[in-house]
């Protein structure tokens, strides 16, 4: 797809890309990185990367399962690193890849609309 400089040729582009279609590898896509803890596992990590710990602590609430579900899911899709060091007790990093990046630069903004608008939303 090439990105284009107005909202309507953008879904235009969309729609040529095949993004509305059942089949389109995007659906697969956009639901690992639009979930509640995709996103803000994504947008904790866009500041430095994180140990384990330091990531669980960062995104409140979020379950010792349901993060190792979700890191290994963004692994996967290739937007996050998992180091393991060699150490003991076992140490593993986690940081985001150039393609993780990328997506933070985009995502970011959207987290920051929907800050800046939650209580008006969810107060209607």
């Amino acid at each position: 797809m090439t990105i284009v400089d107005s909202p309507r040729s953008l879904l235009t582009a969309l729609k040529a890309d095949g993004v509305l279609q059942q089949g389109c590898p995007s659906r697969t896509v956009l639901d690992h990185i639009s979930s509640k803890w995709g996103v803000l596992v994504l947008v904790a990590l866009a500041e430095r990367g994180q140990r384990w710990g330091e990531l669980r602590r960062s995104v409140e609430g979020i379950s010792e399962k349901m993060l190792a579900s979700i890191l290994r899911t963004l692994e996967q899709d290739g937007l996050v690193h998992r180091e393991a060091q060699p150490t003991i007790p076992p140490r593993v990093d986690y940081s985001l890849t150039t393609l993780g990046e990328e997506l933070a630069t985009v995502l970011l903004p959207l987290v920051a609309w929907v800050a800046q608008n939650a209580t008006r939303i969810v107060s209607d």
